[in-house]
């Protein structure tokens, strides 16, 4: 993953979303704590289709990291 990718988004601590740096709070969980430590990625269009969202846990479509640190 290049730094320029991961510079433009942060990802939540508590349910992995991928949001913009500027982001204070998540859409998905309401959660304000963030890192800008984060690896791989998954754009989620269906999740009650979809077997990566189950595997991990994504109930929202949208951008997840795979690792949040």
């Amino acid at each position: 993953m290049s730094k320029r990718v991961s510079a433009r988004f942060k990802c939540c601590l508590k349910c992995k979303a991928l949001l913009p740096s500027q982001a204070s709070i998540c859409p998905n969980c309401k959660s304000s704590e963030f890192s800008t430590d984060w690896s791989g990625f998954v754009i989620i269009f269906d999740p009650e289709t979809s077997l990566i969202a189950k595997t991990l846990n994504i109930d929202k479509p949208g951008r997840y990291a795979i690792k949040c640190r």
